[in-house]
């Protein structure tokens, strides 16, 4: 019988944790996408701009930033299981807060809190994986693939309780966090204050480290924006109608999701700097594809497209790191914070552009982050070792 534990090479006392941990990405997964379902909505109920609406989904990205740092250093002083339900509560907080008022500066702060929660997921579920599954680079894409599952069921889920009122879709998924948090609260997550080891916590000085670390960056410069502002853009271009516009949402998740089983399973077997180029040149490719195409059913296809060939890209990468690098909160948190600048500064730049220019002309700035990037994979390529674990 089929054993995912197994499959993985985790110790069988660990790998109940191990689950726990795809639930919480899950969870976080469902969360992410949930705000860019309801942010058309929002903007309507409180009157909300392009520009500030930008400002709003940076705002995750910058509660994001903070988290994937401090969740890397905080470890030591109180422990991972502590500082992940005491940050992890920022989803909870978040999303109720910005069901309760459309004030400007309280509407920031509840989606940078839901960033604090989303980063925290992130360091934690990326750093237990990286330190018991031996099968480094499918475990990775399948933890990436429960984030894609979840951010796959809440666009759904919006559409479902929409009519009847916005404001339940982020109810139900902060109800859904607050479980995820007890599981963890009550699993083999070490409560001891993390031992800090000889050299860690200083800057990794790698070239690969950096070079991997920027390929993150422009990559999630495009998936924060593509994800925060897809809805509104097939909405507000007229290209779909309001529930074809949030259904698409999930159908690019879905397949993320297929396309992350996919290079857990391709992974093991080719040179995953190569993967990640080719991965690369088609998200840019179907991309481009999709914001130029007239016709729904090409650009119904170019979508699809699109989410098979961004999914591997993050989980891959971040797999090609050094282990040391894998299995500290500190580099972990230091990578993923970093490239997550990105995904703080590109989605107001395509609000602002979206203000002057129209929303065609803010999406199609994304366009620019995924040449950079498809640059960045090229050197990887050229400069890299042939990595097949």
């Amino acid at each position: 019988m089929f054993s995912l534990g197994s499959f993985l090479g985790v110790q069988k006392e660990n790998r109940s944790l191990l689950y726990r941990i795809y639930f919480a990405f899950f969870a976080s997964g469902a969360m992410s996408t949930l705000l860019g379902a309801i942010l058309p909505e929002m903007g309507e109920a409180y009157n909300l701009d392009y520009a500030f609406r930008g400002v709003l989904l940076s705002a995750h990205q910058i509660g994001n930033l903070v988290a994937v740092i401090a969740s890397g250093f905080i470890p030591y002083l109180i422990g991972r299981k502590k500082s992940t339900f005491i940050l992890g509560l920022g989803i909870v907080l978040g999303l109720l807060l910005m069901t309760l008022t459309g004030n400007p500066v309280l509407l920031f702060i509840a989606f940078a809190l839901t960033g604090i929660g989303r980063g925290t997921m992130s360091n934690i579920t990326n750093v237990v994986v990286g330190e018991n599954a031996e099968n480094k680079a499918a475990g990775l894409n399948l933890l990436h693939a429960s984030f894609a599952v979840g951010a796959f069921i809440s666009p759904f889920a919006a559409i479902a309780v929409i009519p009847s009122s916005w404001k339940i879709a982020p109810w139900i998924f902060a109800s859904l966090m607050l479980l995820t948090l007890l599981l963890i609260l009550f699993s083999r997550l070490s409560s001891e204050r993390v031992r800090r080891e000889k050299g860690e916590g200083t800057i990794p000085r790698s070239i690969h480290f950096w070079l991997n670390t920027m390929i993150m960056f422009f990559y999630l410069c495009a998936e924060a924006s593509l994800i925060g502002w897809l809805v509104t853009y097939f909405q507000d271009a007229g290209i779909f109608p309001d529930s074809v516009s949030t259904a698409m949402q999930s159908f690019l998740w879905i397949m993320i999701l297929i396309g992350r089983l996919l290079c857990a399973v391709v992974s093991p077997k080719m040179n995953k700097n190569v993967l990640i180029l080719i991965l690369g040149l088609m998200m840019t490719g179907f991309f481009t594809l999709m914001i130029t195409a007239e016709n729904p059913v090409v650009i119904v296809i170019a979508v699809f497209l699109v989410g098979l060939s961004m999914s591997g890209i993050y989980p891959t990468t971040l797999s090609t790191m050094e282990k040391k690098y894998n299995s500290s909160t500190v580099a972990t948190g230091l990578c993923i914070g970093c490239a997550t600048v990105g995904a703080i500064i590109m989605p107001t730049i395509v609000g602002s552009v979206a203000e002057s220019s129209g929303i065609e002309g803010g999406i199609a700035t994304i366009s620019v982050a995924l040449g950079i990037m498809v640059i960045l994979m090229i050197v990887k390529v050229i400069t890299g070792r042939n990595l097949r674990t």
